[in-house]
């Protein structure tokens, strides 16, 4: 295991029926491509050594010897290695034919678990071989002069984790196993299975899987039989399937003609912050009496991470992105209308600065008018210039409302502003945070009182990201009387308004692309002599896309600096050096600590995923904490 990950494997092997000597070579080729490899934990599928089609065959005694036969072959191999080998064979024990898997380390058994749940369907009749494992109270038996656990209830302690193990049926049971196995501190299951294939039930597997090892906050880790088992009446198609708590993570290609090994790593401090958050599980529910198994360290030192992190964790995968935006913007206003219609007011009211911010927001806001059938000249769109306004943003924010048919407004702060710092004694050529917040105070108090003389609600843009940075101006940008992008990151707020720009009109979607190619930025410095601005967000406190990767494991998962720096570089190898990602997780680190203030008293506003800040609901944190310390080596 290594920064949390534990790398494992479920693997196919090609079989050949009743043929444990073939069977076993190909397990062994296996393992020893995944020792290469650096696996921790292999798993092979259901009755892997004889193969499951075997029939009457498993009462055979030539084949049961067979089989423990090739089981030895695979513990002396084991001894060349730490890495823990789950197989599969019938076994023999009280005078009943038991369907197990046996778990494998350093050249020796370190339990057996029988299968708990018999398929008795027309395809399938195990129990005319095997006995079921349900009933029998885990115990040892004696192998090799030494003492085995034998039953369901075993689980398995490997470094940092602990593992179970179920077979093919167990996990279409009413109450699988393993539900029994995390309830009492699993965080990995392997099933050793057999299913055969049928048109569409891949489909039904799949979410079979993710949804128990989502249900569990657990890795699920699938090894099915592949090619070579007989195709008499039925097809294997070979389902080798890696889970992360609800997601699929890695998965075979199916009908392969091949032997297959599927590796992936699952993130454990991942699936035990969940568990800490969530796994609120009555004792009474935890009665099983359990044998526990220590395992071996394996010491693994691997490099890297063969699954991908995705760098964007905040933007919807291709495939759901139309259902997912779909679903924010229903969210976003479903939310303002309520507070529309609670609040009683006639207008809603918006800075529009032509950047995405206030672009989202105020898209919104137009959304929200329609949905509840208002004329959209109630909502007024108030843009107001001031000493860093460029021309290219000033005439977007004129071009997008005219185009979206909203009342607007322009309100000069130049002039308010020079009074101000006349009041205040601030000298108007130190352009210090002064005279940066001034302006944005400024704005604040222009929107809050139009709104109170136009019976009006003040419709703040201020994204998650900001927030999260505290690049806010206190009772400036920081306050509105609803914050309706409080719940949404940078980096999704450009996604929407991308997609938004599409399903407008042809002139709100040509502004809408020149508001998302213009450069994030507060203008609030002067512009130079060609009138472009001089300040840009990213420059002064990081890209955003990196802010955000910080910012869903810190707030989501509670991951470490150094575990967050790592993921951050297996993530963005090919776009920043190591140095420049230490720099801008130091900054984050630094101002999401000292800007919480801000956050303790943020106005109102829609949670949107499994991030939120909101001092009310997901993120309850001191102003005053002492920031972790970190330090990049």
């Amino acid at each position: 295991m290594k920064n949390g990950f534990i790398r494992v494997a479920a693997a196919i092997p090609e079989v050949r029926v009743a043929d444990c000597q073939f069977n076993v070579a190909k397990i062994i080729d296996l393992i020893e491509q995944a020792q290469q490899k650096q696996v921790e934990i292999i798993c092979f599928p259901e009755l892997s050594i004889t193969g499951y089609t075997c029939g009457d065959l498993f009462f055979q005694n030539q084949l049961q010897n067979d089989a423990e036969k090739a089981l030895t072959e695979i513990i002396i191999q084991s001894y060349s290695s730490k890495m823990i080998v789950i197989v599969g064979l019938p076994w023999r024990f009280q005078n009943q034919l038991f369907n197990v898997a046996a778990i494998i380390q350093s050249g020796k058994i370190l339990g057996l678990v029988p299968k708990a749940h018999l398929p008795n369907s027309n395809e399938f009749y195990e129990k005319r071989w095997f006995t079921s494992g349900l009933d029998i109270s885990t115990q040892n038996i004696v192998y090799n002069e030494s003492l085995v656990p034998f039953g369901v209830n075993q689980l398995f302690n490997y470094e940092n984790t602990v593992f179970g193990v179920e077979i093919c049926k167990d996990l279409w049971a009413t109450n699988p196993p393993s539900t029994q196995h995390c309830l009492n501190g699993a965080d990995l299951i392997f099933n050793l299975s057999a299913s055969d294939e049928l048109v569409g039930k891949r489909k039904y597997l799949l979410q079979l899987i993710e949804q128990q090892s989502g249900r569990c906050y657990s890795g699920y880790i699938y090894s099915s039989a592949g090619y070579g088992e007989s195709s008499t009446d039925l097809v294997f198609a070979g389902n080798a399937i890696i889970a992360e708590n609800g997601k699929i993570i890695a998965k075979s290609e199916r009908f392969s003609l091949k032997s297959q090994l599927i590796i992936s790593e699952v993130d454990i401090d991942k699936l035990k912050s969940e568990k800490l958050k969530n796994f609120n599980t009555p004792n009474i529910l935890n009665k099983a009496v359990y044998c526990r198994t220590n395992c071996e360290s394996a010491n693994n030192t691997f490099e890297g991470l063969t699954r991908k992190i995705n760098k964007h964790p905040f933007i919807p995968a291709d495939d759901v992105k139309e259902e997912t935006l779909n679903e924010i913007i229903a969210l976003q206003t479903t939310a303002l209308a309520k507070r529309w219609q609670h609040t009683n007011v006639e207008n809603l009211v918006i800075g529009v600065s032509g950047g995405l911010d206030s672009t989202l927001a105020l898209l919104v806001c137009v959304k929200t008018a329609d949905r509840l059938g208002y004329d959209r000249k109630r909502v007024i769109g108030i843009t107001m210039p001031g000493f860093g306004t460029t021309g290219r943003t000033y005439q977007n924010s004129i071009k997008l409302m005219h185009s979206l048919g909203i009342s607007s407004k322009e309100i000069s702060i130049k002039d308010a502003c020079i009074q101000h710092f006349k009041d205040i004694e601030h000298d108007v050529n130190i352009h210090d945070v002064t005279y940066e917040n001034v302006q944005a105070r400024e704005r604040t108090q222009v929107l809050m009182d139009f709104a109170n003389k136009n019976n009006g609600l003040v419709i703040g843009t201020g994204d998650l990201s900001e927030l999260a940075l505290g690049w806010a101006t206190y009772n400036g940008d920081h306050m509105s009387m609803y914050g309706i992008n409080s719940g949404v990151p940078k980096t999704l707020v450009r996604i929407l308004v991308e997609w938004a720009s599409h399903r407008i009109n042809k002139e709100s979607e040509d502004i809408l692309q020149d508001i998302l190619a213009t450069p994030v930025s507060p203008e609030l410095l002067p512009t130079d002599k060609n009138g472009d601005m001089t300040q840009k967000t990213e420059d002064i406190v990081g890209p955003y896309e990196l802010h955000d990767f910080f910012l869903y494991y810190f707030v989501r998962f509670g991951f470490t600096p150094d575990k967050i720096f790592f993921l951050a570089n297996q993530a963005f190898k090919d776009d920043y050096a190591e140095d420049i990602i230490a720099k801008w997780l130091k900054v984050f680190l630094k101002r999401f600590f000292s800007q919480q203030f801000k956050r303790s008293c943020m106005p109102d506003g829609p949670k949107i995923g499994t991030v939120s800040l909101s001092p009310r609901g997901d993120w309850r944190m001191p102003s005053d904490a002492i920031g972790f310390q970190w330090d990049y080596k």
